[in-house]
């Protein structure tokens, strides 16, 4: 009797696929969805506007603090995701803002963004992320081909 063992095989890398699977994996979060109207209340709240604006929204000044430098929103060339808001407000520090000098943005690349996991509620978050993800306009980037004889 002669045995394959091409389904050993297949049955063993299957089994192994499995094991190194990402239990980080962002793969299966969903949050509900939010009021954009409360979520720029939260964001004026925690005093957001400190150092953030927001394309498209006349924000009110914080009193005695430096003009906001980093933008939220406008055009962009590839979408701003649910997940990449939610990520960007609860952990700042993994993608830094671009376009803005490193010293305003961070420090020994650390964000200089208040970390405010132990105050925000979830609700404000989600409702935060409703507020903000409009204001990201998708726009294609204006590529000049050129052609050769």
């Amino acid at each position: 009797m002669r045995i394959s063992i091409f389904p050993i095989l297949a049955t063993f890398l299957v089994l192994a696929a499995g094991c190194g699977r990402d239990s980080m994996s962002e793969i299966g979060f969903s949050l509900p969805e939010g009021d954009p109207v409360a979520g720029r209340e939260a964001f004026l709240y925690m005093q957001c506007n400190q150092c953030h604006t927001v394309y498209g929204e006349d924000l009110p000044p914080v009193p005695l603090a430096d003009p906001p430098y980093v933008q939220l929103g406008g055009p962009v060339t590839t979408i701003k995701t649910y997940g990449q808001i939610v990520t960007g407000i609860i952990n700042p520090s993994h993608e830094l803002a671009e376009g803005y000098a490193e010293d305003v943005v961070s420090e020994d690349g650390e964000s200089n963004m208040y970390i405010y996991n132990r105050y925000m509620t979830v609700q404000e978050l989600i409702d935060i992320v409703m507020f903000l993800q409009p204001h990201y306009d998708v726009v294609v980037p204006n590529t000049i081909y050129r052609t050769y004889p």
